[in-house]
């Protein structure tokens, strides 16, 4: 018995908002592939077929009961080949684009922009315009010497512009000549892993430098993942870049690393570092932080709560409205210990799944261990309404030597 290929879990799939082909969208936010598929309503039961455990004969029968026809041969061959075509299936045409994109990647002396074009303008005076609208001009003041670094969103940059706005501010040309340090949310790379990359970051705007000394120390580390292909797609670190890029120019110096979920953790009931080998990439992330203080500013990329109906909520959310509220509450009270550098009461407040879904909780977690003694100044918290029935929340944090804030 010939079982169908098990549907990708890492796609995307959202309603289609087109009248005249309505149904189920399909896409790769991995970019392994560039198809999208809109599979009609009447074929979408169809898609819980292929989870490995199910046949093409059992296809078939669904079929013939959809269709009322016996003759299903042609469509069931059109199902399975689109979606195999698409690179939607865990098949060989799968680990194919899988491969190609990665090493397409690891051979690029360049990370380019992903996002250029569609987050953000494409065209450098026109990108400058609008952060300058964003920024209203940069920081025009110093900022205080216990400053250590800042928490930015890492929503689109239109949708969260007072957040970055209240984050970047923070900082003053006296940070020019500074290395960046980037913790960015992993959205796709596993989980409890560091994905790092030496190669310099692409933008409209130049050409941001990576520490490629600093990059090889953590890229030692077992936890790491070097050239990680997640940074090629990932925005998480790609904003913050261009932010700082327009603030201090194009050649700032960076080390971007992508933080992966401590999901698994929680679900454990384990703290991250009792993991040996996350235990050691964060021993020598302190060590770096500790050795390069003088030099270093610390940069996260983070957002906050996902509610409503496109993150599996059975209700809609509408931005600080009605039980929204309620989340902005919670959201404060864990923002609170980190304002505190509470990291233990924290990671407490996440409990065992997590049900705030911050997405910034690894990167926030990474930065209170291994920066003890820091304090943060909650500088704006905001809703977003991502789409009709679902809210992004998000705030601008500012980090400081503790009893200096």
């Amino acid at each position: 018995m010939e079982l169908l290929p098990r549907l990708r879990v890492d796609l995307d799939f959202f309603p289609s908002d087109s009248a005249e082909h309505p149904g189920l969208v399909i896409r790769d936010p991995l970019r392994y592939s560039d198809a999208v598929l809109v599979i009609p309503p009447v074929l979408v039961p169809c898609l819980a077929l292929f989870d490995g455990e199910h046949s093409r004969l059992d296809l078939k029968e669904l079929l013939v009961r959809i269709t009322g026809q016996l003759q299903v041969s042609e469509l069931e061959e059109s199902l399975l080949g689109t979606l195999q075509a698409a690179g939607f299936l865990e098949d060989e045409r799968f680990e194919l684009l899988k491969r190609q994109k990665e090493q397409e990647f690891a051979g690029l002396e360049q990370r380019m922009a992903s996002h250029a074009g569609s987050a953000y303008p494409d065209e450098p005076e026109a990108l400058k315009r609008t952060l300058n609208s964003y920024l209203d001009g940069g920081p025009q003041r110093e900022a205080p010497d216990s400053l250590v670094g800042v928490a930015a969103p890492h929503v689109s940059p239109w949708g969260g512009a007072d957040c970055y706005r209240a984050a970047y501010t923070a900082l003053s040309q006296q940070h020019k000549d500074k290395t960046f340090v980037i913790l960015g949310t992993s959205h796709y790379g596993p989980p409890g892993r560091f994905g790092l990359t030496r190669k310099p970051f692409a933008t409209p705007l130049g050409l941001a430098q990576t520490d490629q000394d600093l990059v090889e120390k953590l890229a030692r580390q077992p936890a790491a993942i070097a050239e990680d292909y997640h940074q090629a797609i990932e925005h998480s670190i790609e904003f913050q870049v261009i932010f700082l890029q327009h603030l201090f120019g194009p050649d700032v110096r960076i080390v971007p690393i992508l933080c992966g979920s401590f999901f698994l953790n929680l679900l454990e009931g384990k703290r991250p570092e009792e993991d040996e080998s996350v235990a050691r990439f964060f021993d020598q992330l302190a060590e770096i932080g500790a050795l390069e203080s003088h030099r270093l500013i610390w940069i996260l990329g983070i957002d906050l709560a996902h509610m409503g109906r496109r993150y599996g909520d059975q209700r809609s959310a509408f931005a600080f409205s009605g039980w929204m509220n309620e989340i902005a509450q919670q959201d404060r009270q864990r923002l609170d210990r980190i304002a505190e550098g509470d990291r233990e009461g924290f990671w407490e407040m996440l409990g065992r799944q997590d049900e705030l879904r911050w997405c910034g909780s690894a990167p926030l977690y990474t930065f209170l261990k291994v920066a003890p003694r820091i304090k943060a100044k909650v500088r704006a918290y905001h809703q977003w309404q991502i789409d009709p029935q679902s809210v992004v929340s998000f705030a601008a944090l500012s980090f400081h030597s503790a009893g200096t804030s």
